[in-house]
């Protein structure tokens, strides 16, 4: 059995939990949203055998909490928090990095402050919906789940959110159906809607990526987006930075949360992309 690390490390404003499997190149799992590092837990076992991956639960969710009050989200210092993990992890050897929705935008807001950094970034789903034509009615989406959330609760957000991106119908059991300690890790997600839509849920979909300083390092971007939800909101914005770097999109399997409900395969194609770098 691959052995796991807990760990602490502490940034400016917060102690980040974070989790260490396996040997090799650093890999960083940046997870978005309300989750933490457990939402890759399904494929982190996989990834291990060539990889070490780094998980790790993002400022505020879960077990890595604020040092004071919750504050509106950076994606400036977001990056920074990955970067410090590289070098708590890796020391001074660029990682490789995957990221998923806003930790996708995480991710593309590391590269391109500190491109050296990164070997390679796959950028699944990032809702940077600011480089989008309809752009407006995207971001007034977002506003209204953050109207919706000071006037309802977060339960309701919740619903509304899932439902605009299409999450609703990604292919999940329900978590009476879950073996304890997953059910246990979607509760300890769910306890972190209430800093997402207060703080995080505005700040990244705001987000506009330096598309110049991408196509500068677009040799070292991996597209991707999930094969049933191409269509939604999500996944949206990553063609049209596709476009902007002259990369195609990568069709990974599921949705938006592909690594959750289809891990094997899943972690068998970004295993391939990874080492698509290692061989050429």
């Amino acid at each position: 059995m691959t052995t796991k690390t807990v760990n602490k490390l502490a940034v400016p404003g917060a102690t980040l939990h974070y989790e260490v499997t396996g040997s090799g190149p650093v890999l960083l799992l940046i997870a978005g949203g309300l989750t933490d590092g457990g939402v890759f837990d399904l494929v982190v076992g996989q990834l291990a055998a060539d990889y070490t991956v780094v998980t790790y639960d993002p400022r505020g969710n879960s077990r890595s909490p604020y040092d004071g009050r919750p504050a509106d989200e950076r994606v400036d210092r977001s990056a920074e928090d990955a970067l410090a993990l590289i070098d708590a992890v890796g020391g001074g050897e660029a990682a490789y990095v995957f990221g998923s929705s806003s930790g996708a935008i995480t991710g593309l807001e590391l590269i391109t402050r500190h491109p050296e950094r990164v070997r390679m970034l796959v950028a699944h789903e990032p809702p940077a919906v600011g480089v989008l034509p309809d752009a407006a009615t995207a971001h007034a989406f977002f506003e209204d789940v953050h109207a919706t959330y000071a006037e309802d609760g977060a339960m309701v957000a919740l619903r509304l959110f899932a439902g605009g991106l299409g999450l609703d119908e990604d292919d999940r059991p329900a978590p009476e159906d879950l073996r304890p300690e997953y059910r246990q890790a979607v509760e300890r997600m769910l306890a972190n809607a209430d800093v997402f839509f207060a703080h995080k849920l505005l700040p990244f979909t705001r987000y506009r990526p330096d598309l110049a300083a991408l196509r500068e390092v677009a040799a070292k971007i991996v597209p991707a987006a999930g094969a049933d939800s191409a269509e939604h909101l999500p996944a949206r914005p990553i063609a049209a930075i596709a476009d902007e770097i002259g990369w195609p999109v990568v069709t990974f399997p599921g949705g938006h949360t592909g690594y959750a409900t289809h891990p094997v395969a899943f972690a068998t194609l970004l295993s391939r992309l990874l080492e698509s770098d290692l061989t050429g």
